[in-house]
């Protein structure tokens, strides 16, 4: 893989306008100054880049007197947070460092002016390279040009070393790998493997935030399969882990684990929620499974699925609107609709799901049903419900006790006292008007809150 003159220029006119002009003052100032680490790296690979970091011979109290606003707030590795317009730039002095005693940070790091020292410490071959922007100097000292070109995750130096160094490496490995569809030279996975153990010692946030990264790679399945041969899935998700080589029934030519990661490449991108849906909705049938003959059954493992996913989501720190999310999906997901539902039945299902729930789930059965070779189904039933679903919607149908005609004070008006019984007949009204629309109007749901009261 060569850059060529014309490859530069391309790169140049895509750096943000801070990115250059931080540069060019580092260099008016005496120093050096490189683009570095993944920015780099993506911009080689043509792909977008969301942080620009900058490498500097520069200390940061040379740096500071440069800039109006400076943010301090890892300084203790030599990195200052320069805001501008347009973003905020982490500047990094070029550093060696001392021992990772703790497995995730250095105990002491010393400035160096001693540019390939800087990039030796770092943790991949494709991320150990700087540009010289003024001077169109690509530096690469461990051949992570042809890394990129070969499309291959290799640590820099003794890979086991690296990993040791800083734990949280075999995830952002394996991330990354997943993400740029890479494979894993032989050593550094070998090396992947023989400190494994080393991830227990990551906290829970870091740990979440790759996996979100590698969840959300267009082939997320590469990476969990990564995972489980590195032997890092028991320790990330050991409830996953278990499910290698757990048999379905006779609907199911996969076992759990394969049929939960195809199952997971058939979600809709982008959107992290759904997938963490789609990975963990059978995740309740190991403690659910029961011998029928030669068969299994999988009963309520929906209710018990939700009740793990729900430790596990808690486990690694997700946000609770996330893994409420999530939870009421996977709670959800057996429904089985028939072209022989009434107009009523469909209004109780939207009832008991959430209008705003629909499309999620039905997301979530088209990846089972694409998670499952043997019985993929037909997609028909489900586009017919959501047709159904949009009209009951745009008929502004009472869907719950909110969208009845009276509320709680017309019931007390007429006597009933304030506390359950207010609530009981409110849901009772909705269930007469889940069967017939016409009667949620003041009048007709009065009367019969009257006739509800006085037979107690």
């Amino acid at each position: 893989m060569d850059v060529s003159p014309a490859d530069f220029a391309r790169f140049r006119a895509q750096l943000p306008r801070g990115a250059v002009e931080i540069m060019r003052r580092i260099r008016e100032a005496g120093g050096e100054a490189y683009l570095v680490g993944g920015c780099l790296r993506d911009l080689l690979l043509g792909r977008p880049v969301t942080d620009w970091d900058i490498a500097t011979s520069l200390t940061p109290d040379q740096l500071h007197p440069l800039f109006r606003r400076v943010v301090s707030v890892g300084i203790r590795f030599g990195t200052l947070i320069i805001p501008r317009r347009d973003a905020a730039y982490e500047v990094t002095t070029f550093r060696t460092e001392g021992a990772y005693r703790d497995g995730r940070h250095p105990d002491e790091v010393a400035y160096t002016r001693d540019l390939r020292k800087d990039l030796e410490r770092r943790d991949f071959t494709i991320n150990a390279m700087a540009w010289d922007v003024a001077s169109d100097t690509l530096v690469d000292p461990f051949e992570g040009l042809a890394d990129l070109a070969a499309g291959r995750i290799r640590a820099v130096g003794d890979p086991r070393a690296r990993f040791r160094e800083d734990a949280l490496r075999l995830m952002r490995a394996i991330r990354q790998a997943t993400q740029l569809r890479f494979r894993i030279a032989p050593a550094t996975f070998a090396a992947l493997q023989a400190t494994a153990d080393g991830l227990a010692a990551i906290s829970a946030e870091r740990i979440r935030d790759e996996l979100t990264g590698l969840l959300l790679a267009p082939e997320p399945s590469r990476g969990l399969r990564l995972l489980e041969e590195a032997d890092l899935l028991r320790i990330v998700l050991p409830e996953l882990a278990a499910t290698r080589g757990f048999a379905q029934n006779r609907f199911h030519s996969h076992d759990l684990f394969d049929h939960s990661l195809r199952a997971l490449d058939a979600a809709p991108p982008g959107d992290l929620g759904l997938r963490l849906a789609i990975l963990l909705h059978d995740i309740g049938k190991v403690e659910t499974r029961e011998a029928r003959g030669d068969d299994y059954t999988f009963y309520a493992h929906q209710i018990v699925g939700a009740r793990k996913a729900r430790r596990i989501l808690q486990r690694l720190r997700y946000p609770n609107e996330l893994i409420q999310r999530v939870t009421h999906l996977i709670r959800h997901h057996m429904f089985y609709y028939e072209t022989e539902w009434t107009d009523s039945a469909v209004r109780r299902f939207v009832r008991t799901v959430g209008s705003e729930h629909i499309p999620d789930l039905i997301a979530v059965r088209i990846a089972d049903m694409a998670g499952n070779q043997r019985k993929r189904g037909d997609r028909t039933p489900l586009d017919e419900l959501q047709q159904r679903i949009d009209e009951v919607i745009a008929k502004d149908t009472a869907l719950s006790v909110r969208d009845l005609a009276i509320g709680g004070h017309d019931l007390m008006a007429l006597g009933v006292p304030e506390g359950p019984r207010i609530g009981e007949i409110l849901r009772a009204l909705l269930e007469r008007v889940l069967d017939d629309p016409e009667m949620n109007t003041r009048e007709a749901l009065l009367a019969a809150a009257r006739e509800m009261q006085a037979s107690g």
